[in-house]
């Protein structure tokens, strides 16, 4: 039974997200994810200027004129979520948990996707597969996408990217365009996710928390590892302490994004303590500028 609380999270994401993609993103989606190639559409009377390889014989003898065959963009794509419901999804210390900014970013892709007459589908997981819903279309099943992953109760608590990549190439055959929604605390995933981005478009919207990045100043603090359950007291007073531990997260973070960079997939760092419009934007326009090369 979802609770009335999930029901009014969704209306509000709906309204926001469906906002934005009808003034803001709806375009540029169009322009920067393209179909599986070109399709017949109809065939006409052929015009000066037209590529003489397209003239249709057939229709021609039958006409005793030239006719040629016109092509158009076969636009439907498939569209998949790969969202992370770890324990660690779970934190957010300024306005929202990353799980429900993933829950924005889910319905707000979605909601183009739709728009543009594509299929969305979506892979929840932890270190194991939690939820998988078969991609389609219309509201309706945008709207049950974002209930799964705003109200979803893992089973697990850890990370395993390289389970849901593997996951992801066995029930998603024909090529499409793959979102990772995840904060990437996990390791030796690399190979899986070069293996799948051969084949699909991977891009990774990786969540961010200020306070994963730096302790902060408040004597002894009990801290917990959300996935292993593991505890330790430390001593945030301690500035030594403070700076090893922030020099740890940005050396992390340099290898996450030399890590990206070197499977070629495309990366958008998205903070809980910023709004994730202008990244996504940054990101579409980086994707079109080079389309466009």
């Amino acid at each position: 039974m979802i609770s009335q609380e999930v029901l009014r999270k969704v209306r509000r994401i709906e309204i926001r997200t469906r906002y934005l993609v009808n003034d803001i993103f709806s375009g540029e989606y169009h322009s920067v994810f393209k179909g599986r190639g070109m399709e017949f559409a109809e065939v006409r009377e052929y015009q000066i200027g037209d590529d003489i390889r397209m003239i249709d014989w057939n229709v021609t003898a039958r006409n005793q004129r030239p006719y040629v065959k016109v092509f158009e963009e076969e636009r439907e794509l498939t569209v998949m979520l790969l969202v992370d419901a770890s324990a660690s999804e779970s934190f957010g210390s300024v306005r929202q948990m990353k799980i429900e900014i993933a829950a924005e970013l889910g319905a707000l892709l979605s909601f183009a996707a739709i728009k543009n007459n594509d299929k969305v589908g979506l892979i929840m997981f932890t270190d194991q597969i939690e939820k998988y819903v078969p991609p389609r279309k219309g509201r309706t099943h945008i709207l049950r996408l974002i209930r799964e992953i705003l109200a979803f109760e893992p089973q697990s608590t850890g990370t395993d990217l390289s389970r849901a990549a593997e996951y992801f190439l066995n029930v998603q055959r024909r090529r499409s365009v793959a979102f990772i929604i995840s904060d990437f605390w996990d390791e030796d995933y690399e190979q899986p996710l070069r293996v799948a981005g051969k084949k699909h478009d991977l891009i990774g919207l990786w969540l961010q928390d200020p306070k994963e990045e730096a302790l902060p100043d408040v004597g002894l603090l009990r801290a917990r590892d959300p996935e292993t359950g593991e505890e330790l007291v430390v001593n945030t007073r301690d500035p030594e302490l403070r700076e090893r531990y922030a020099a740890l997260m940005r050396e992390r973070s340099e290898q996450l994004r030399k890590l990206f960079l070197s499977m070629n997939m495309d990366t958008v760092q998205i903070r809980t303590d910023e709004s994730y419009i202008e990244p996504l934007m940054r990101f579409f326009r980086m994707r079109e500028r080079r389309l466009r090369a």
